[in-house]
């Protein structure tokens, strides 16, 4: 029995600007898992999170082109009532403001029970709050029942977002998409958010897709790591291989940058990601920002190759990549 939960295939996501569409998300190709976490990281504007709401269906303006498997049937473009019996469901998302994600006009607990109405009508009033109560003891908040009554407001950022969590798991779904889930809260917080992720997959046997920019977070955290620039994914493999072994320009550029000991400045990446209708649709899409490798050393229509088993890279480029300030010689024998 195969243990894939989601492929997803040669992936497009257009958005309409003007007269044209331009893709945020552009030939994106993945599998996930059960019980497996898989990172997606890269700055903003990489075209993660346009990745996650396209997986979920939540674009509603958008020319959404590939295919979207999950568990074999394509949901790219069925029918909204079909979606929305497995959104909420069997796939679901935590997304990145709590504040926003909650109705402010609701109490606690008649969010949580909305997503068991909408899945699990036969479940009688009195087993709707009991599951409401059991699922906010099993994200940790203390005192369920005087939380059930409490609205958005009167809770932290921390119980918001594990508010939010409890949403999201309430029908145990199988593919939990976590969008930047840790963004705006302070360290200790965030390592009690990422352990709770951690143990429901477990509990769950789910697959999860862990959108970050944090490096920190994805070596704790994810059994694999794709690394998306500009719509495209440059680098996949599994975590440790990606931190041990990184390839791609922008890989080694986004690991350079988070400090270490004994360094004595941060690398910065030149540059910033362009915008959508400013974006290369040819050649390597990092050539821009690291103008000292030279144009022969880049594809002109860069494919993602297997460099070792489970271990892609896209662009000949990482073949003659090199830190400026470091030596050449070193650097590219180190990563031939």
């Amino acid at each position: 029995m195969s243990n894939k939960l989601l492929e997803i295939n040669n992936l497009k996501t257009s958005f309409r600007i003007g007269d044209n569409y331009y893709a945020a998300v552009d030939g994106v190709s993945l599998t996930v898992d059960k019980n497996e976490i898989l990172g997606i990281v890269g700055e903003s504007g990489s075209g993660k999170s346009a990745l996650a709401f396209s997986i979920m269906g939540l674009h509603t303006r958008a020319k959404i082109e590939g295919n979207i498997l999950y568990k074999g049937q394509d949901i790219a473009n069925i029918a909204p009532s079909k979606l929305n019996k497995l959104r909420g469901d069997d796939l679901a998302m935590i997304f990145q403001d709590p504040l926003t994600a909650l109705n402010p006009l609701m109490t606690i607990g008649d969010q949580i029970a909305e997503a068991l109405i909408l899945h699990k009508p036969e479940m009688s009033q009195k087993q709707r709050k009991e599951r409401v109560m059991e699922l906010i003891n099993l994200v940790h908040i203390p005192r369920p029942e005087y939380v059930y009554e409490q609205f958005p407001h009167e809770l932290s950022g921390g119980m918001r977002q594990r508010i939010v969590i409890a949403i999201a798991i309430a029908n145990q779904p199988d593919l939990l998409i976590a969008d930047e889930p840790t963004t705006a809260l302070d360290v200790t917080i965030q390592a009690q958010i990422l352990d709770l992720i951690r143990e429901l997959k477990n509990d769950l046997d789910s697959g999860v897709i862990l959108i970050t920019h944090d490096l920190g977070v994805v070596a704790e955290m994810a059994d694999r790591v794709a690394v998306m620039y500009a719509g495209q994914i440059v680098e996949i493999a599994e975590v440790y291989t990606l931190f041990e072994n990184p390839l791609h320009p922008y890989t080694r550029s986004l690991l350079n940058s988070v400090p270490a000991e004994g360094q004595d400045k941060l690398h910065v990446i030149q540059g910033v990601v362009p915008s959508l209708q400013k974006l290369p649709r040819k050649g390597c899409r990092f050539a821009a920002r690291i103008p000292w490798i030279e144009a022969s050393a880049h594809e002109e229509n860069p494919e993602l190759h297997e460099v070792e088993p489970g271990h892609y890279v896209r662009c000949t480029c990482y073949n003659h990549f090199y830190f400026p300030d470091k030596s050449k010689e070193a650097q590219v024998h180190g990563n031939s």
